[in-house]
């Protein structure tokens, strides 16, 4: 009878983690073979243009980046801790942004006259992505979104698909619920600032075989998988689309993309996803809750082109009800910087095929133990290499640099310790530590910004 009652439990507790709890269909060999007829010779044309695109976006040494990075974090004077706070004012209505990316736009009063200095703001590997810098301001007046081939001028999906840079904001408050994917071309930002943006309850964000993209300040949540159809990626074409596969945003073989100030919870699949080769992006400043797989970066074992994949998240809340990959990386370099992991159910970071993960200045807040029917659950160790012997992880250079552990949390490091390069290089001035994280991600997620006053 006692085993009974453990298995209803269990049973019960997977109930209530689903839909999230469904493994990434990126990873699933299944659902690239549905996708393969897809790619017909425009789709070719263009992968062909991005592979070399992202190969010119690729950085030869990534240490120098990160380091030249967290050398400008390492000059910031963080204010006093205090809860998290969204309006970013003092009473006395100066600035108070704590971290470089922040500091170099939120305390311009005439933030919202001067929309594009924020394209000059991006750090990290993502730093050349300007997106819609230079091009026309586009206001979106109309949240509807009925005709994925022609669609009615106003809408996002008219926005995002234009040739040209092109700067979208949005005339009002609106949310938005997407038929199916929304394809962005390349050099286009997506602005939130100054209202409230939600995409929700529909598809999510597609970012294919294009550069230069940046998404700013929108909130996304609730995102399902669609069934496909026609669809339009740019103003001279459209073709067929599979169903969708419930990301939040999916960068797919894409470069100089920048994510900064979003707030995302509970897709189908993904929060984020970058595959196919994406490099080049910066992930900073934004807030994730209720989630299991929340971040893959690499969907196959088998697709070493990854090995150009270069990200860095920083300054990023991971908060409530999140179960794991923040993120899971295949090959690649990723950069985690001044993040605040303060939840988890299984583990924090985790990859196979031998990914470079340098963890610095972190916050690690382990889980409490949890009983699930007679079974002690455990989950303070941050890493797990997946389907990995340690034999071969033990070569893998995954360092922890300056990280705070709470609450018995721990990393588990491999590799040879890094002594001559990069952290110990005058170029490679090490980030705030783990102890000041609080402040620097004090602001992270959509921020309530006011036309008039410092954001």
């Amino acid at each position: 009878m006692a085993r009974s009652l453990d298995i209803i439990l269990f049973v019960l507790c997977l109930a209530i983690l689903t839909p999230t709890l469904n493994a990434n269909k990126l990873e699933n060999n299944e659902y690239w073979t549905e996708q393969r007829p897809e790619f017909d010779s425009y789709w070719q044309e263009r992968a062909k243009v991005a592979k070399q695109e992202n190969k010119a976006a690729y950085f030869k040494d990534p240490y120098a980046i990160s380091g030249n990075f967290t050398a400008s974090i390492s000059e910031i004077i963080a204010v006093k801790e205090k809860g998290r706070n969204l309006g970013g004012l003092k009473d006395d209505g100066t600035c108070l942004a704590t971290n470089p990316i922040d500091r170099c736009w939120r305390c311009d009063p005439n933030w919202a006259n001067n929309r594009q200095k924020l394209a000059d703001c991006v750090q990290g590997f993502g730093r050349n992505t300007r997106g819609g810098q230079g091009g026309p301001i586009y206001v979106v007046t109309d949240p509807s979104d009925d005709d994925m081939m022609n669609p009615k001028p106003g809408t996002l999906r008219y926005a995002v698909t234009r040739n040209g840079s092109l700067w979208i904001t949005f005339a009002r408050s609106m949310a938005i619920t997407l038929q199916q994917e929304l394809i962005m071309s390349g050099d286009k930002t997506i602005d939130g600032r100054g209202v409230d943006v939600y995409i929700s309850n529909g598809a999510g964000i597609t970012i294919q075989f294009v550069k230069n993209v940046i998404i700013h300040g929108i909130k996304i949540y609730d995102i399902q998988v669609r069934d496909g159809g026609m669809i339009r990626d740019s103003e001279a074409h459209y073709g067929f689309r599979t169903k969708s596969d419930g990301d939040g945003i999916s960068i797919f073989g894409a470069s100089n993309v920048w994510i900064d100030h979003v707030s995302m919870r509970n897709c189908t699949d993904g929060l984020i996803d970058a595959i196919m080769g994406s490099t080049a992006i910066t992930i900073s400043n934004s807030h994730f809750t209720d989630h299991n797989e929340v971040m893959l970066f690499g969907a196959s074992n088998d697709y070493s082109e990854d090995k150009i994949m270069q990200i860095t998240l920083a300054f990023n809340h991971f908060g409530k009800r999140l179960v794991q990959r923040m993120p899971r990386a295949r090959f690649g370099f990723v950069h985690c910087v001044n993040n605040d992991y303060t939840h988890w159910e299984m583990y924090a970071i985790g990859g196979s095929q031998n990914p470079t993960i340098i963890s610095e200045g972190n916050r690690f807040i382990g889980p409490y133990n949890k009983m699930l029917g007679n079974d002690l659950i455990n989950s303070k160790e941050i890493t797990k290499r997946e389907y990995t012997e340690e034999s071969e992880w033990k070569t893998w250079q995954w360092r922890s640099i300056n990280d705070e552990y709470i609450n018995g949390a721990f990393f588990v490091q491999s590799g040879p310790e890094l002594k001559d390069r990069p952290f110990s290089q005058k170029d490679m001035i090490k980030a705030k530590p783990g102890s000041f994280v609080g402040r620097l991600t004090r602001y992270s997620g959509n921020l309530r910004c006011r036309v008039g006053e410092p954001c």
